[in-house]
């Protein structure tokens, strides 16, 4: 019988080690001044870029990794950084994801190494979506994708909303509805390349937090794409199409929980694992930084880890910070070895880890007291960034609901 283990191995280890010798050298020392300009960080994707960070090559190491821990070693340790240049760095993964779970081998060998550029001309992507009346709702979406079978295109209309990296991308991946009738069953995936004429970025929104990762809109105006640019392809897409109208017609609700596949939900379901460990890295970086302060802050002449009150905050901030890691850590290896959620593990490790970082984020600036409330300190800023995790990717009521239905039985939709 195989030992079980829950102890990283070397491998591992090395990659955690220089991983978070980046996070602490390079992003640390730039967080603040990114934060307070709410740009891009360029300069530190290029610095990633340069030491293999950012590239298709170790992210696919990571996303291959057996034991399923690649991805959240990653993202946690990436988090712990900064949230917000953390969010620049990973957020064309989302993208690339989205052609993982959908494209074609060609579509994937074609399209996510222009996703991220080369070293000496980084590039980004962007996955595209909500809408401004279709967030959670992605039954609601009313961007359509028509297609041109005299010219073999797509064309493409519609608004995106909350698009990380939307405009500035290099490539965007676009969710669209092909076919009204059949709700979230009738949406695609497309690739809309480099410099297509008609996508152009809307409002940039100036956010609560991750200011240093780009969100904006994304217009579509009779923006056309040849049909390549289908992921999965059209003949897989009609097929798909008459199922589900095949099915409509008879009368058959929609499919059990845990068996939905659409373009947006497929990509979802790989990614919120990840986004958990995101949610983990902040909370443990905001733990830290209130046990050393506890540690050295004196007060009626003892530090103040000495009064019951503080300690057992910290008690129960690394009680939550662990148990929320061993949550994502279960899911991520359950994804690796082709376990199905059937409890909705994945949607679990999200909620739970989202709502420790708000909670630990705010614990931490309670401890720092007046210093924790100003600038001067990191933790202000982790307690805004944390608030995005219980809101992207589906909010925290989703996922409850997510869990809900598949405890239940009832369907997901």
């Amino acid at each position: 019988m195989a030992e079980f283990t829950m102890e990283l191995n070397d491998e591992q280890k090395e990659v955690r080690d220089w991983m978070h010798g980046f996070a602490a050298d390079v992003m640390r020392p730039a967080a603040a001044e990114w934060d307070e300009r709410e740009e891009t960080p360029w300069p530190v994707i290029q610095e990633a870029a340069k030491i293999g960070l950012y590239s298709l090559d170790f992210y696919a190491q990571q996303f291959f990794d057996p034991t399923g821990l690649g991805v959240p070693m990653t993202m946690e340790e990436l988090f712990w950084g900064d949230a917000g240049i953390a969010l620049s760095i990973v957020g064309t993964g989302l993208a690339a994801v989205g052609v993982l779970a959908n494209g074609t081998e060609e579509q994937i060998g074609t399209w996510i190494p222009q996703m991220y550029g080369d070293v000496d001309d980084v590039k980004v992507a962007a996955f595209c979506s909500s809408e401004p009346d279709a967030g959670s709702d992605v039954a609601s979406m009313r961007t359509r994708a028509v297609y041109d079978e005299a010219k073999d295109e797509w064309v493409l209309n519609g608004t995106k909303t909350w698009a990380t990296n939307g405009g500035i991308a290099n490539v965007h991946v676009v969710v669209a509805v092909v076919d009204p009738e059949l709700g979230s069953r009738g949406h695609a995936s497309f690739i809309v390349p480099p410099g297509t004429a008609g996508l152009s970025q809307g409002q940039k929104f100036k956010k609560h937090g991750i200011r240093a990762s780009h969100t904006a809109e994304v217009v579509l105006e009779d923006v056309r794409i040849p049909g390549h640019c289908l992921l999965g392809g059209k003949e897989k897409l009609d097929e798909r199409l008459a199922r589900a109208r095949e099915k409509a017609r008879a009368g058959v609700g929609v499919p059990p929980a845990g068996s939905v596949k659409n373009a947006a939900m497929a990509t979802f379901e790989a990614s919120r694992p990840a986004v958990g460990a995101m949610a983990v890295g902040t909370a443990r970086a905001a733990y830290e930084e209130a046990l050393e302060y506890a540690r050295t802050r004196e007060q009626f002449g003892r530090p103040i880890i000495d009064n019951q009150g503080v300690a057992f905050q910290l008690a129960d901030m690394r009680t939550q910070v662990d148990a929320a890691r061993l949550l994502v850590w279960r899911a991520s290896w359950m994804a690796a070895n082709g376990k199905p959620f059937t409890s909705a593990e994945g949607s679990m490790s999200k909620l739970f880890a989202s709502e420790v970082a708000q909670k630990v984020t705010a614990q931490a600036v309670q401890i720092l007291g007046g210093n924790g409330f100003t600038r001067e300190y990191p933790v202000e800023r982790m307690h805004r960034d944390a608030a995005i995790y219980t809101i992207f990717e589906g909010t925290s009521e989703i996922q409850r609901l997510v869990i809900a239905r598949a405890l239940s039985g009832m369907p997901i939709r």
